[in-house]
């Protein structure tokens, strides 16, 4: 597997941290994880088969999370390069995610579930494991950020582990979610003196990893109060168990990791 950050920070504008989403490519299938404005554009420019992705997973529905879905399926309707598409386009979320969807779709009279190619927007429960894609199988744990916030833990045929909590409050169940993966994809919206039980804050990410264990972790969902935050000092103080890098658009990440991560 290969992950590629597309948007590494929040809702609040930021020069070079775009919203939420991230593109996972296997040896058989493509996924993004979230859906944020900037995302569509990001995936073209680095010129990933945007046409031919199998999957998308809605961790929440928070716009810097979801808002570029439904301007997405607004163009899809239209685009010359989904005309010929045969294979179904699969959406999975929480609870509440069709009826979200459908709400969108009548806007205007949008149509936006009328495409010319299968698509199925499917709820997920926690816990239960399912194929998001071919050669993929994905399992979601509930997490303290909305209703219907989910983490999500890939494996692919090949053995290779991920997990992305997405924006969540601190939970110690998520060390067991991703204990020992290859890939901890893990939100620290802010490095000290977390406002709200919603995110994590530094130390609770890395009492986290630490917890967890995995090859390579990585921080993202990074407020701008981390701009003049020394990233590697601050995560040194807290001596993690693994590696520990700084999500930037753009950054790619080998699932499992064979070598550095390279922008």
């Amino acid at each position: 597997m290969q992950l590629t950050v597309l948007g590494s920070g929040t809702a609040v504008p930021h020069p070079k941290r775009a919203s939420s989403a991230y593109w996972l490519q296997t040896s058989e299938a493509a996924v993004l994880l979230d859906f944020s404005v900037f995302a569509l554009g990001r995936i073209m420019t680095k010129g990933f088969e945007w046409a031919n992705m199998d999957a998308i997973w809605i961790s929440h529905f928070h716009l810097d999370h979801i808002g570029g879905l439904p301007a997405f399926l607004f163009g899809s309707r239209h685009a010359e390069e989904m005309k010929g598409r045969k294979k179904p386009l699969r959406i999975f979320g929480g609870t509440g995610l069709k009826a979200l969807l459908k709400g969108y779709s009548g806007l205007n009279n949008y149509k936006l579930l009328d495409q010319p190619f299968p698509l199925e927007i499917i709820e997920v429960e926690p816990l239960e494991r399912f194929e998001i894609a071919p050669g993929i199988e994905a399992v979601a744990l509930k997490t303290p950020h909305t209703e219907e916030s989910l983490a999500i833990h890939l494996r692919d045929r090949d053995g290779s582990t991920l997990v992305y909590t997405s924006d969540t409050g601190f939970t110690e169940t998520l060390a067991a979610f991703a204990r020992r993966v290859d890939l901890l994809v893990i939100e620290a919206s802010f490095p000290h003196k977390n406002p709200t039980e919603n995110h994590l804050e530094l130390a609770e990410a890395m009492y986290v990893i630490r917890k967890a264990e995995p090859t390579l972790a990585v921080l993202t969902h990074l407020y701008p109060y981390w701009d003049d935050i020394d990233f590697v000092r601050e995560v040194a103080k807290f001596s993690p168990m693994a590696e520990v890098v700084e999500a930037l658009d753009g950054l790619k990440l080998v699932v499992p990791p064979k070598a550095k991560t390279e922008k």
